[in-house]
């Protein structure tokens, strides 16, 4: 996975200090990431228009962006996203990382796109008794995603999913 760190902090006497800042893992599903990707994907749409912006998550003043191109997600890539995000900067600790193999799954053409492939599914409320769900992606509409899972196939709406990622190595 690539990865570029970039974070800006204030200190006390109104100056920002800047340099990285260590990765992390943090399942944010709460959080406002759709108008804060929506205001990322529009400050990169005419500089980057070729990144697809997948998630942003938000952990307190950090920002972990996964974004992915057609011809591969590089070092420098990141690096030009992330100097493209100038004004989130500002706001944010910003991580721009590619989606490695746990890819995250955030829009109906991305579990489209991965039909046939295994992907873990986890909603914000149970379902069945259940809150996560692994399984082979079998179906996508615009309303909802369905895998095949261990005891039957299930049909989950967009509207209920927290996170869901592919399950890497299968």
């Amino acid at each position: 996975m690539v990865t570029e760190q970039l974070s800006r902090r204030a200190s006390s006497d109104g100056s920002t200090e800047s340099g990285r800042s260590p990765t992390f893992f943090v399942d944010m599903s709460d959080s406002p990431k759709s108008t804060l990707q929506a205001e990322i994907e529009a400050q990169l749409a005419t500089a980057e228009p070729d990144v697809e912006v997948l998630l942003a998550e938000v952990a307190g003043a950090e920002l972990r962006l996964y974004i992915d191109h057609p011809e591969g997600v590089t070092l420098e890539l990141c690096e030009r996203v992330t100097h493209q995000l100038a004004s989130i900067r500002e706001r944010f600790a910003l991580e721009v990382s590619s989606p490695g193999s746990d890819r995250p799954l955030t829009k109906p053409a991305h579990f489209h796109r991965f039909l046939g492939r295994r992907a873990r599914v986890r909603t914000r409320d149970a379902r069945d008794g259940h809150t996560s769900f692994t399984g082979e992606l079998v179906g996508a509409t615009a309303e909802e995603v369905t895998i095949a899972v261990d005891d039957g196939v299930v049909a989950i709406p967009y509207s209920v999913i927290a996170r869901s990622n592919l399950v890497p190595g299968e």
